[in-house]
């Protein structure tokens, strides 16, 4: 799969593809509750066959508490990987609402593939 998708006038831009069971999207811009339907679908908590989501957030400019939440809700029921150095804007929101807590973190894509992450308790 690789789906392509601009949102809002172009000022989000999500990428999808997989590899195996591991889907991973590529965010870029400015995601907020007037353009989230293209992450919505890529992070797909119902998604057959998806194991583990990976999160590319290195061109994430903005997210606001509605995209937050489509990234958060797959991490209730599988792995969700954030692939490289998280924008400061980001990080800082993933620690002011206590979320980084629900993402595993890896250097790369390549790394949070195939990383080994600890069992879902549940």
């Amino acid at each position: 799969m690789n789906r392509d998708t601009q949102d809002a006038g172009a000022r989000s831009h999500v990428e999808t593809r997989s590899e195996g069971d591991v889907r991973i999207v590529v965010m870029s811009g400015e995601f907020d509750m007037d353009n989230v339907a293209a992450l919505r679908t890529a992070m797909d908590p119902a998604a057959p066959g998806v194991a583990r989501y990976v999160l590319d957030v290195a061109g994430v400019t903005f997210v606001d508490s509605t995209a937050l939440s489509v990234l958060l809700l797959p991490a209730l029921e599988r792995p969700v990987v954030l692939a490289g150095t998280a924008p400061a804007r980001l990080a800082r929101l993933l620690e002011l609402t206590g979320a980084d807590i629900a993402f595993a973190t890896a250097p790369d894509v390549a790394e949070a593939t195939t990383m080994q992450l600890p069992p879902r308790h549940g």
